[in-house]
Protein backbone atom coordinates (compact mmCIF):
# COMPACT_ATOMS: atom_id res chain seq x y z
CA UNK A 1 0.00 0.00 0.00
CA UNK A 2 2.62 2.50 0.82
CA UNK A 3 4.73 1.46 -2.00
CA UNK A 4 1.62 2.42 -4.01
CA UNK A 5 1.40 5.50 -2.51
CA UNK A 6 5.02 6.60 -2.69
CA UNK A 7 4.53 6.39 -6.55
CA UNK A 8 1.07 8.17 -6.91
CA UNK A 9 2.85 10.89 -4.65
CA UNK A 10 5.71 11.01 -6.69
CA UNK A 11 4.33 11.55 -9.34
CA UNK A 12 1.80 14.34 -8.09
CA UNK A 13 4.78 16.65 -6.87
CA UNK A 14 6.88 15.86 -10.50
CA UNK A 15 3.31 17.24 -11.95
CA UNK A 16 3.44 19.88 -9.06
CA UNK A 17 6.78 21.26 -10.05
CA UNK A 18 6.00 21.06 -13.73
CA UNK A 19 2.77 23.21 -13.00
CA UNK A 20 5.33 25.62 -11.21
CA UNK A 21 7.78 25.88 -13.35
CA UNK A 22 5.86 26.00 -16.85
CA UNK A 23 2.82 27.31 -16.45
CA UNK A 24 3.73 29.76 -13.68
CA UNK A 25 0.34 31.60 -13.48
CA UNK A 26 -2.36 28.87 -12.21
CA UNK A 27 -0.34 27.70 -9.73
CA UNK A 28 -1.77 29.31 -6.79
CA UNK A 29 -5.11 27.67 -8.43
CA UNK A 30 -4.58 23.94 -8.55
CA UNK A 31 -1.34 24.05 -6.34
CA UNK A 32 -2.65 25.67 -2.98
CA UNK A 33 -1.76 23.53 0.46
CA UNK A 34 -5.53 22.49 1.03
CA UNK A 35 -5.16 20.96 -2.48
CA UNK A 36 -2.52 19.07 -1.26
CA UNK A 37 -3.46 18.08 1.12
CA UNK A 38 -6.33 16.35 -0.28
CA UNK A 39 -4.39 15.12 -3.31
CA UNK A 40 -2.31 13.13 -0.33
CA UNK A 41 -5.36 11.82 1.28
CA UNK A 42 -6.96 10.65 -1.61
CA UNK A 43 -4.19 9.29 -2.71
CA UNK A 44 -3.66 7.21 0.15
CA UNK A 45 -7.23 5.92 0.54
CA UNK A 46 -7.31 4.89 -3.25
CA UNK A 47 -3.76 3.23 -2.43
CA UNK A 48 -5.56 1.09 0.62
CA UNK A 49 -8.74 0.47 -1.82
CA UNK A 50 -6.29 -1.18 -4.07
CA UNK A 51 -4.54 -3.35 -1.75
CA UNK A 52 -7.96 -4.36 0.87
CA UNK A 53 -8.91 -7.37 -1.63
CA UNK A 54 -5.73 -8.96 -0.59
CA UNK A 55 -6.23 -8.66 3.17
CA UNK A 56 -9.62 -11.03 2.28
CA UNK A 57 -8.58 -13.44 -0.58
CA UNK A 58 -7.47 -16.52 1.34
CA UNK A 59 -8.86 -18.32 3.86
CA UNK A 60 -7.37 -20.13 6.70
CA UNK A 61 -7.81 -23.35 9.04
CA UNK A 62 -6.22 -25.99 10.94
CA UNK A 63 -6.02 -29.29 9.78
CA UNK A 64 -4.17 -32.20 11.04
CA UNK A 65 -1.26 -34.08 9.50
CA UNK A 66 1.27 -37.12 10.11
CA UNK A 67 4.44 -35.77 10.78
CA UNK A 68 7.36 -37.78 11.89
CA UNK A 69 5.41 -40.55 12.60
CA UNK A 70 3.04 -38.14 14.77
CA UNK A 71 -0.56 -38.35 13.33
CA UNK A 72 -1.88 -35.37 15.10
CA UNK A 73 0.50 -32.43 14.44
CA UNK A 74 -1.63 -29.36 13.86
CA UNK A 75 -0.82 -26.92 10.97
CA UNK A 76 -2.56 -23.99 9.14
CA UNK A 77 -3.69 -24.38 6.07
CA UNK A 78 -4.14 -22.06 3.17
CA UNK A 79 -7.04 -22.06 0.58
CA UNK A 80 -8.20 -18.84 -1.56
CA UNK A 81 -11.16 -17.39 -0.30
CA UNK A 82 -14.78 -18.54 -1.48
CA UNK A 83 -15.34 -15.37 -3.37
CA UNK A 84 -12.24 -15.59 -5.54
CA UNK A 85 -12.69 -19.17 -6.37
CA UNK A 86 -16.89 -19.21 -6.50
CA UNK A 87 -17.48 -15.54 -7.26
CA UNK A 88 -14.85 -14.18 -9.66
CA UNK A 89 -13.23 -17.01 -10.13
CA UNK A 90 -9.33 -17.04 -10.17
CA UNK A 91 -8.39 -15.68 -13.45
CA UNK A 92 -10.67 -12.70 -13.40
CA UNK A 93 -9.46 -11.84 -10.14
CA UNK A 94 -5.84 -12.01 -10.35
CA UNK A 95 -5.88 -10.34 -13.98
CA UNK A 96 -7.82 -8.02 -12.79
CA UNK A 97 -5.90 -7.27 -10.10
CA UNK A 98 -2.18 -7.36 -11.99
CA UNK A 99 -3.54 -5.63 -14.95
CA UNK A 100 -4.97 -2.43 -12.70
CA UNK A 101 -1.65 -2.43 -10.90
CA UNK A 102 0.27 -2.87 -14.23
CA UNK A 103 -1.66 -0.07 -15.95
CA UNK A 104 -2.28 2.30 -13.12
CA UNK A 105 1.15 1.51 -10.54
CA UNK A 106 3.81 0.98 -12.92
CA UNK A 107 3.44 1.91 -16.67
CA UNK A 108 1.13 4.60 -16.53
CA UNK A 109 3.71 6.47 -13.75
CA UNK A 110 6.64 5.72 -15.10
CA UNK A 111 6.12 7.11 -18.93
CA UNK A 112 4.13 10.10 -17.49
CA UNK A 113 7.07 10.65 -14.79
CA UNK A 114 9.63 10.08 -18.19
CA UNK A 115 7.60 12.50 -20.05
CA UNK A 116 7.81 15.35 -16.87
CA UNK A 117 11.48 14.64 -16.61
CA UNK A 118 12.29 15.41 -20.32
CA UNK A 119 10.08 18.54 -20.35
CA UNK A 120 11.45 19.74 -16.50
CA UNK A 121 14.87 19.38 -18.06
CA UNK A 122 13.88 21.78 -21.07
CA UNK A 123 12.56 24.18 -18.62
CA UNK A 124 15.94 23.78 -16.64
CA UNK A 125 17.88 24.75 -19.71
CA UNK A 126 16.03 27.57 -20.87
CA UNK A 127 16.09 28.66 -17.31
CA UNK A 128 19.57 28.68 -17.26
CA UNK A 129 20.41 30.57 -20.65
CA UNK A 130 17.81 33.30 -19.01
CA UNK A 131 19.99 32.87 -15.80
CA UNK A 132 23.52 34.01 -17.63
CA UNK A 133 21.96 36.99 -19.43
CA UNK A 134 20.40 38.49 -15.87
CA UNK A 135 24.05 37.50 -15.04
CA UNK A 136 25.73 39.21 -18.04
CA UNK A 137 22.86 42.01 -17.00
CA UNK A 138 24.33 42.35 -13.33
CA UNK A 139 20.68 41.96 -12.31
CA UNK A 140 21.88 39.50 -9.29
CA UNK A 141 18.55 39.73 -7.56
CA UNK A 142 16.78 38.11 -10.02
CA UNK A 143 19.45 35.64 -11.05
CA UNK A 144 19.62 34.43 -7.44
CA UNK A 145 15.82 33.74 -7.43
CA UNK A 146 16.10 31.78 -10.23
CA UNK A 147 19.19 30.08 -9.55
CA UNK A 148 17.70 28.95 -6.35
CA UNK A 149 14.18 27.64 -8.18
CA UNK A 150 16.69 25.60 -10.77
CA UNK A 151 18.35 23.88 -8.09
CA UNK A 152 14.79 22.56 -6.87
CA UNK A 153 13.91 21.68 -10.23
CA UNK A 154 17.52 20.21 -10.92
CA UNK A 155 16.57 17.93 -7.24
CA UNK A 156 13.55 17.21 -8.70
CA UNK A 157 14.76 15.75 -11.93
CA UNK A 158 17.50 13.69 -10.00
CA UNK A 159 15.02 12.40 -7.68
CA UNK A 160 12.78 11.56 -10.66
CA UNK A 161 15.23 9.67 -12.20
CA UNK A 162 16.23 7.11 -9.01
CA UNK A 163 13.43 6.52 -8.62
CA UNK A 164 12.77 5.48 -12.37
CA UNK A 165 15.88 3.76 -12.38
CA UNK A 166 14.36 1.29 -9.42
CA UNK A 167 10.81 1.13 -10.80
CA UNK A 168 11.09 0.36 -14.59
CA UNK A 169 12.76 -3.12 -13.27
CA UNK A 170 9.77 -3.96 -11.39
CA UNK A 171 7.05 -2.67 -13.81
CA UNK A 172 9.12 -5.00 -16.51
CA UNK A 173 9.12 -8.16 -13.84
CA UNK A 174 5.66 -7.81 -13.29
CA UNK A 175 4.48 -7.62 -17.23
CA UNK A 176 6.22 -10.76 -17.92
CA UNK A 177 4.74 -12.72 -14.89
CA UNK A 178 1.28 -11.52 -16.05
CA UNK A 179 2.42 -12.99 -19.70
CA UNK A 180 3.59 -16.24 -18.45
CA UNK A 181 0.86 -16.62 -16.31
CA UNK A 182 -2.02 -15.99 -18.42
CA UNK A 183 -0.84 -16.34 -22.31
CA UNK A 184 2.54 -18.43 -22.85
CA UNK A 185 4.76 -19.46 -19.75
CA UNK A 186 7.63 -17.83 -20.53
CA UNK A 187 9.54 -17.12 -17.26
CA UNK A 188 11.69 -19.25 -15.29
CA UNK A 189 10.28 -17.83 -11.50
CA UNK A 190 13.56 -20.09 -9.64
CA UNK A 191 15.34 -16.71 -11.69
CA UNK A 192 12.03 -14.25 -11.19
CA UNK A 193 11.89 -15.09 -7.44
CA UNK A 194 15.88 -13.80 -7.32
CA UNK A 195 15.28 -10.46 -9.67
CA UNK A 196 12.42 -9.23 -7.46
CA UNK A 197 14.65 -10.01 -4.52
CA UNK A 198 16.82 -7.62 -5.99
CA UNK A 199 14.64 -4.98 -7.21
CA UNK A 200 12.44 -4.76 -3.89
CA UNK A 201 15.91 -4.22 -2.26
CA UNK A 202 16.75 -1.28 -4.83
CA UNK A 203 13.36 0.32 -4.04
CA UNK A 204 13.81 0.40 0.01
CA UNK A 205 17.50 1.51 -0.51
CA UNK A 206 16.56 4.49 -3.02
CA UNK A 207 14.46 6.17 -0.01
CA UNK A 208 16.90 7.06 1.90
CA UNK A 209 18.93 8.01 -1.35
CA UNK A 210 16.16 10.15 -1.68
CA UNK A 211 16.72 12.17 1.73
CA UNK A 212 20.36 12.32 0.76
CA UNK A 213 19.48 13.90 -2.12
CA UNK A 214 16.97 16.36 -0.80
CA UNK A 215 19.79 17.15 1.89
CA UNK A 216 22.45 17.77 -0.31
CA UNK A 217 20.91 19.92 -3.06
CA UNK A 218 17.75 21.82 -0.88
CA UNK A 219 19.61 24.65 1.57
CA UNK A 220 15.95 24.39 2.69
CA UNK A 221 15.09 21.33 3.27
CA UNK A 222 18.10 21.23 5.29
CA UNK A 223 16.93 24.22 7.20
CA UNK A 224 13.22 23.01 7.72
CA UNK A 225 14.87 19.54 8.93
CA UNK A 226 17.14 21.06 11.30
CA UNK A 227 14.36 23.04 12.64
CA UNK A 228 11.82 20.57 12.98
CA UNK A 229 14.35 17.43 14.77
CA UNK A 230 17.76 18.96 15.90
CA UNK A 231 16.17 21.93 17.33
CA UNK A 232 12.52 20.66 18.29
CA UNK A 233 12.71 20.28 21.84
CA UNK A 234 10.12 22.41 22.22
CA UNK A 235 11.88 25.93 22.11
CA UNK A 236 12.76 28.38 19.47
CA UNK A 237 15.56 27.43 17.05
CA UNK A 238 18.94 28.45 18.50
CA UNK A 239 19.63 30.75 15.38
CA UNK A 240 16.22 31.73 13.88
CA UNK A 241 12.45 31.76 14.04
CA UNK A 242 10.19 32.20 11.12
CA UNK A 243 6.65 32.84 11.01
CA UNK A 244 5.03 32.76 6.94
CA UNK A 245 2.86 35.77 6.41
CA UNK A 246 2.80 35.62 3.04
CA UNK A 247 2.85 33.11 -0.24
CA UNK A 248 2.45 33.52 -4.13
CA UNK A 249 4.18 31.97 -7.34
CA UNK A 250 6.87 33.98 -8.88
CA UNK A 251 7.14 34.85 -12.94
CA UNK A 252 10.12 32.21 -12.67
CA UNK A 253 8.15 29.70 -11.80
CA UNK A 254 8.72 28.75 -8.03
CA UNK A 255 6.98 29.60 -4.82
CA UNK A 256 8.34 32.33 -3.33
CA UNK A 257 7.53 32.72 0.68
CA UNK A 258 7.92 35.43 2.56
CA UNK A 259 8.52 35.25 6.49
CA UNK A 260 9.17 37.54 9.02
CA UNK A 261 12.69 36.41 11.11
CA UNK A 262 13.27 37.36 14.17
CA UNK A 263 17.17 37.27 15.41
CA UNK A 264 17.34 36.54 19.19
CA UNK A 265 19.91 39.38 19.54
CA UNK A 266 18.27 41.95 17.37
CA UNK A 267 15.45 43.25 15.99
CA UNK A 268 13.29 41.69 12.76
CA UNK A 269 13.86 41.17 9.35
CA UNK A 270 12.34 39.56 6.38
CA UNK A 271 14.01 37.12 3.30
CA UNK A 272 12.67 35.23 0.61
CA UNK A 273 12.86 32.00 0.30
CA UNK A 274 12.30 29.72 -2.19
CA UNK A 275 9.86 26.91 -1.61
CA UNK A 276 9.49 23.70 -3.48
Amino acid sequence: MFHTASIWLTLALALQRYIYVCHAPVARTYCSMPRVLKLIGIVFFCAACHQAPRLFDRTYRPIFITWEGNPNVMVCRVDMAYWVTDVLTMDVYFFSYYMFRVLFVHLLPCISLVVLNVLLFKALRQAQDKRNKLLKENRKSECRKLRDSNCTTLMLIVVVTVFLLVEIPLAVVTILHIISSSVKEILNYTIVNTLILFTNFFIIVSYPINFAIYCGMSRQFRETFRELFLNGSGGPSKTRRGQRINSRPTGGGAESSHYTLVNNNGPQRSCTETAL
